[in-house]
């Protein structure tokens, strides 16, 4: 990999660069270790491990130190601390001893797998003595882990929530991969956040708008098309037309889109009128015409999402009639569905479907976007990510370390190397202080010395986070706001 413009030394929190004079004399080892700790009532158990092959695909791997990037970096610190704190010649020896290569050594959980929280997900340490402090200099690039966690573990749990709504209504979960689609590109932070959280999202869905989060799964994890979409129209689009005209819209785009399915906003006015006196009207015949492979897709985009549907979809059954499937709920036919965009989080999304399925409609007339909940809506304490330093060696001898504040015992970490292993009844469990076996460790070597060993692809990673039973049985239950504590019971092995 060619050497980055980016400058490593500069893309820290700039206490760190102070810490290599704070470290005990004679110290040759730090280790340290990433999790998404245990936090009583959090609505999640556990999570999703993605995005570190991302960061060290386009951070860290190859010559990431070169001389240049000293001196810039030296200059920089003088000017930001006002007095000469930068270790100009630890990084020269890094540069000279190891082209510029970070002695570092990373294991991690593989990518897709699916952990309890409270258990180990990476681990850091340096490989060479003289460069201990590197460690946990390279925390704040990690720490950003929480992220593609984060997003693909709340994506997950909405996959959960569909396909038990699914199969309670159809017998099956097919098509679950594309029933919850990403509309979150324009409401996150930046670009590389909607390449990250979309990436994330398609973990467990095919189904995105954010281009960004393709082009990271194509270029990071050798996925040529990650994701799929159709035509669709915005209220720009619409409304252009006029109020007057708004049948024409809807009768222009069945015409330019006459293959394949087509998705129109229909509430720019007045969403019942439209479906009722339009859709199910002036353009019935249109509409009917069409098929499966080529259905017309309407979205409501406004008013309390289950209520607005459910008058939606009986306006559209005494125009258009509907079916019994084989589970004794209603279908619309074939070629006429919905998809609800707005609105829609773990919490309303649950509510929605439970709602139609107590009418006694299937949760396969309905598809559903998420923006802001999906990508933006969450923080590293929605899954209390956290990195800490658990074992040091000094002098040439070892020793377990850790943190208990006595203010809040949840803060407490854990002590000594780490592995994960499966116990005795099939839980992943953390085990301490080193008295792990190394036959048993599931972490994986994925980075050493500036070299990247271990590629996983997208296909490898949705196979490992795919759907048990027992999630379909039973998704977590939230209550709206993923923030706030759902009342869920966690299950943690660690020691």
């Amino acid at each position: 990999m060619a050497a980055h413009d980016f400058n490593f030394l500069l893309a820290t929190d700039s206490y760190k660069i102070t810490h290599y004079k704070q470290y005990p004399p004679n110290v040759s080892k730090i280790y340290s270790y990433f999790e998404c700790r245990c936090k009583k009532g959090s609505p999640f158990n556990e999570v999703v491990f993605f995005g570190l092959q991302y960061l060290l695909k386009k951070y860290l791997t190859g010559p990431v130190v070169t001389e240049e990037k000293i001196q810039q970096a030296k200059v920089f610190y003088q000017m930001h601390f006002r007095q000469t704190v930068f270790d100009e010649d630890g990084w020269r020896k890094i540069l000279e001893k190891y082209d510029g290569r970070l002695p570092i050594r990373i294991k991690a959980v593989p990518e897709g797998r699916v952990v309890p929280r409270g258990n180990v997900l990476f681990t850091v340490e340096n490989t060479d003595p003289e460069f201990f402090w590197l460690t946990n200099y390279v925390e704040t690039m990690l720490v950003q882990m929480w992220y593609p966690i984060t997003v693909a573990t709340v994506s997950r749990e909405f996959k959960k929530i569909l396909a038990k709504h699914l199969r309670a209504s159809t017998g099956s979960t097919e098509g679950l991969e594309t029933r919850l689609h990403d509309f979150g590109y324009r409401g996150v932070s930046s670009q590389e956040s909607a390449a990250l959280g979309g990436a994330a999202h398609l973990v467990n869905f095919c189904s995105t708008d954010t281009v960004a989060g393709l082009l990271m799964a194509q270029r990071y994890y050798s996925c040529p098309m990650a994701g799929f979409s159709i035509p669709a129209a915005e209220h720009s689009t619409i409304i252009s037309w006029g109020r007057s005209r708004e049948k024409e819209a809807f009768e222009q785009l069945l015409e330019r889109f006459s293959t394949g399915p087509v998705s129109v906003v229909s509430d720019s006015y007045d969403i019942f009128a439209a479906c009722k006196h339009i859709w199910g009207d002036k353009l019935k015949e249109r509409v009917m015409a069409r098929s499966k492979d080529s259905c017309l897709v309407i979205r409501p985009d406004s008013g309390d999402p289950a209520d607005t549907l459910l008058q939606v979809i009986k306006i559209l059954e005494e125009c258009f009639g509907c079916s019994v499937n084989p589970k004794g709920y209603k279908v619309l036919p074939s070629y006429l569905r919905l998809i609800q965009g707005d609105g829609i989080d773990l919490g309303s999304i649950e509510q929605i479907l439970q709602k139609l399925r107590d009418e006694g409609w299937s949760a396969e007339n309905v598809f559903f976007g998420c923006g802001s909940a999906l990508l933006q809506k969450i923080n590293r304490d929605t899954l209390n990510c956290a990195f800490k330093c658990s074992y040091v060696e000094t002098n040439g001898e070892g020793m377990d370390v850790y943190k208990l504040p006595m203010t809040d015992p949840s803060k407490g970490s854990k002590k000594g190397q780490l592995s994960l292993r499966r116990n005795s009844d099939g839980l992943l469990e953390t085990v301490e202080k080193g008295v792990g076996k190394p036959e048993e460790d599931l972490l994986v070597m994925v980075f050493e010395d500036g070299c990247l060993l271990q590629d996983y692809s997208l296909e490898e990673i949705r196979r490992k986070a795919q759907l048990t039973e027992e999630d379909e049985v039973a998704p977590a239950q939230h209550n709206g706001d993923q923030q706030e504590p759902g009342g869920l019971h966690i299950l943690n092995g660690q020691h």
